[in-house]
């Protein structure tokens, strides 16, 4: 058997597995052992390979990264910074058309900027915004696929998840990727405020209820604007996060795994002074953030694991070699790398996909040409598209669950949020074709 047919048939085999509910590092691992076992026809290497995996994935400084940034997360998701953040928006861009929406994806932004998950973005909106966006005359599918659609800025903007684990399959610097990330991060937010403008200025129908829109927005009218005291004193915890966070990143003054650090300690002061951490929520976040934290490492030595297999079977030269062959070129390996990106994403999760997927493209990419930085953010942009592509789209259910509304039925969500799939895309196809985007700060 060919090394890309024996790709092939691993490749095949590890997606079936996780469809059938195996979890993804115990079908990581099983694959891998097997893959190793069937090309050296040698047992014992395959669990030599296992050992050195195992203690190479979290022997290094940079894994402390993760538990960090997810406890700076979480820490401000249950310090009502997201609500606050909502408000000031809300109240700053109430006389825009779709003002809700956009201020959805404005909370949305900054709320990214600390959190680094889309699915606590997901579930923090939902609660915050959706309620008052349906209060305010706005259609409850399109509320619901804003939040949806938002949330996945998490994702793209640093710190993210996402780019921790890419960075560690891929080998390069997390805070390069960071870095990288803040320009298309800032574009995809831009691409979808013109979005939501354009439709609720072009197809208002599809953005309100217009029977309710009228009597809603003279209500609107009697509240009154928050004042600059009360802005400055909902802004400032997070502001300062964000400074503090990504100013060290950005000037060198912090390590990713340092400035996770600060992030935290940070976010801890802030739920402090908040009150926010009684009746037993200090308990559930140190909780919540080691069984994140835990869930992600195991992945990532199952991931490497499994990345041993494909160098070991040679299968990423295999298919270099075939594409090279066949004259595809850069971009056409990428344009079929995103397209099988987003197939994935209709079935797997995001972490999913990076792992199995990461080990296998990084080193074509790298004989293709490509910088691994820019490779990186386009592979985050189209993962966190599978985010929100049916039938899996787990921000969407996210989005669902936590509105638990029987009237909102799951395909209305993920129509809602259609607008926004259309908007990653050209912000991938953007990032591709003019590289300074994502490299221009590195």
């Amino acid at each position: 058997m060919s090394d890309l047919s024996l790709g092939a048939l691993l490749i095949g085999a590890l997606v079936v597995l996780v469809l059938l509910g195996i979890h993804i590092a115990v079908a990581l691992i099983g694959i891998g052992f097997i893959g190793i076992w069937l090309v050296r026809e040698d047992v014992q290497m395959a669990m030599r390979l296992l050992y050195l995996s195992a203690y190479n994935g979290v022997a290094d400084y940079i894994f402390a990264t993760i538990p960090l940034f997810v406890l700076m997360g979480l820490l401000v998701s249950v310090s009502n910074v997201g609500k606050d953040t909502f408000d000031v928006a809300e109240s700053l861009l109430r006389r825009l058309r779709g003002g809700l929406g956009v201020a959805t994806v404005a909370a949305n932004t900054v709320f990214a900027a600390v959190t680094g998950v889309s699915i606590a973005s997901a579930a923090v909106f939902t609660r915050v915004a959706v309620p008052e966006m349906v209060r305010h005359g706005y259609r409850t599918a399109f509320a619901a696929g804003t939040v949806a659609g938002s949330s996945v800025l998490g994702m793209m903007i640093p710190p993210s998840l996402l780019m921790i684990i890419y960075g560690v399959l891929a080998e390069q610097s997390i805070g390069t990727l960071f870095i990288a990330g803040i320009i298309p991060g800032f574009l995809l937010a831009a691409m979808f405020v013109v979005t939501i403008v354009a439709l609720a200025t072009f197809r208002p129908q599809l953005v309100y209820d217009l029977r309710r829109r009228e009597a809603a927005d003279m209500q609107r009218r009697l509240v009154p604007a928050l004042g600059s005291g009360e802005i400055a004193r909902k802004l400032v915890p997070i502001v300062a996060l964000v400074v503090l966070v990504l100013g060290g990143l950005y000037t060198g003054f912090f390590t990713p795994t340092e400035a996770g650090g600060i992030g935290a300690f940070g976010a801890l002061l802030v739920a402090l002074a908040r009150r926010s951490l009684g009746e037993g929520r200090m308990w559930r976040v140190l909780h919540e953030t080691g069984s994140v934290s835990v869930t992600i490492l195991i992945l990532l030595i199952a991931a490497g694991f499994y990345s041993r297999m494909m160098s070991v079977a040679g299968i990423p030269e295999a298919i270099s070699a075939l594409v090279q062959d066949a004259g595809l070129g850069p971009y056409g390996f990428l344009a079929i790398y995103v397209v099988i990106l987003l197939f994935l994403g209709m079935i797997l999760d995001s972490s999913s996909i990076l792992l199995i997927m990461t080990p296998v493209a990084v080193p074509i990419a790298t004989d293709l040409g490509f910088n691994l930085i820019q490779f990186g953010v386009l592979t985050v942009l189209a993962v966190e598209m599978g985010l929100l592509t049916p039938p899996f789209g787990i921000s969407v259910f996210t989005v669902k669950s936590t509105l638990n509304d029987p009237a909102v039925s799951v395909e209305s969500i993920f129509a809602g949020s259609l607008p926004y799939v259309a908007a990653m895309l050209l912000v991938l196809v953007l990032v591709a074709l003019f590289p300074a985007l994502s490299l221009a700060l590195v």
